[in-house]
């Protein structure tokens, strides 16, 4: 029987952790670690069969996330954000899933979805213009993922807002190399892109709404449980399942640091009744908020598998819990943190750099819980949530 996903990840463990230090001074993952990651298939579990992809369920590709976030941060959140490109690509038009996968199905996809940029209707597509943060794993991906509003012939965003994802070739785009100097995640390299009249084929470009409410899904046919999940589950999932996977990092930096560790008291801290109420205070939430994640995916999986609509109130409880999931996990994070002393800011303590990490996963948009805790709670009163900013990536 061949190894999952996850045992081979497991089995470049040692791997990813030697290289962490080279990826927090190159601002990105290093060449011989998009090369191991490759190899273990983190990137292809979402994928189609089609294409040398597993079609895993969403809690394989989550554990595996996780496993490889909890190694180095930087890396499960390049496999988490990567990850997710397959999973919209199977529903986009086949002849954009040929021209990326059909030669090299280890061909990886960036994005960011933000709007950030204005495609205006030319003959047989688009012409593309605009600028992205946040591109993460860029430097080892071939094709990427944008997000852009519908533009006129002024080359501005037409009102209403019509929102679209553009797919492009790294021919069309430039990567900006001095984008990325940040606290946390440095080795994801999600740096800014740039686009300059591009043209687009129609043929790669979707409709952003289609995708959020899964009729872009239908449009094409697909009958696979996994690409009919809602979106709103689906791509938050990479998202904070390394967000926790990094704060297990930080759990598991934190007990080997403090096993043999003498507190300022001079008390040694494995007799230090209030140390050790913490690390089991923050193992058990971090625990909990893994176990959510997880059991709402399961929860979402079997109702689409059954047949079952995904209605606007399930999908807002799921972000919302989703969102609480990554926040409650970084604040059991710095719970370790807080009291692991001063030797833990040292630079060579890889304490340090989890815990930063932490804090970096929990800045992504998709984190944000004001919009979608409003949203969830008022459909829970079964009041009509207006259209506009409460219903945005829900």
């Amino acid at each position: 029987m061949p190894k999952s996903v996850l045992e081979n990840i497991e089995a470049i463990a040692d791997e990813l952790r030697a290289g962490a230090e080279e990826g927090e001074s190159l601002g990105r993952l290093p060449d011989d670690m998009a090369k191991r990651l490759k190899q273990a298939g983190l990137i292809r579990l979402l994928q189609r069969k089609k294409y040398n992809g597993y079609e895993a369920h969403p809690r394989e590709f989550a554990e595996t996330v996780m496993k490889t976030a909890s190694i180095y941060g930087s890396a499960g959140w390049v496999g988490g954000i990567v990850g997710v490109h397959p999973w919209q690509l199977a529903f986009a038009d086949p002849k954009v899933q040929e021209e990326i996968l059909g030669d090299d199905t280890d061909t990886w996809q960036a994005s960011p979805y933000m709007p950030a940029g204005v495609a205006v209707p030319a003959d047989g597509g688009f012409v593309l213009n605009g600028r992205w943060q946040f591109s993460s794993g860029t430097d080892h991906c071939d094709w990427i993922f944008l997000g852009a509003m519908l533009g006129g012939q002024d080359g501005q965003p037409l009102m209403p807002p019509h929102s679209m994802h553009v797919i492009l070739p790294r021919a069309d785009y430039e990567i900006i190399d001095d984008s990325w100097d940040v606290v946390g995640l440095r080795g994801t390299g999600s740096k800014d892109i740039v686009v300059r009249d591009a043209f687009v084929p129609a043929y790669r470009v979707m409709d952003a709404d289609k995708v959020i409410d899964g009729s872009a899904a239908k449009e094409y046919g697909v009958t696979e449980t996994l690409y009919k999940m809602p979106w709103s589950t689906i791509f938050p999932l990479g998202i904070t399942s390394a967000t926790i996977g990094i704060c297990e990092g930080v759990l598991a930096a934190g007990i080997d640091y403090q096993r043999n560790r003498v507190g300022a008291t001079g008390t040694l801290v494995k007799d230090d009744p209030y140390v050790l109420h913490a690390l089991s205070d923050s193992a058990s939430e971090i625990d909990a908020a893994r176990q959510q994640l997880l059991s709402n995916v399961d929860r979402v999986w079997d109702m689409v598998d059954r047949g079952e609509e995904i209605d606007f109130a399930t999908r807002a409880r799921i972000r919302r819990d989703q969102a609480r999931a990554a926040w409650r996990a970084v604040r059991a994070a710095d719970e370790i943190f807080d009291r692991a002393g001063g030797n833990a800011l040292r630079m060579d303590n890889p304490l340090q750099r989890f815990w930063r990490d932490a804090h970096a996963g929990l800045h992504h948009a998709i984190h944000v819980t004001s919009t979608t805790y409003h949203a969830a709670a008022l459909a829970s009163l079964d009041v009509e949530v207006p259209q506009g900013p409460l219903r945005v990536m829900i």
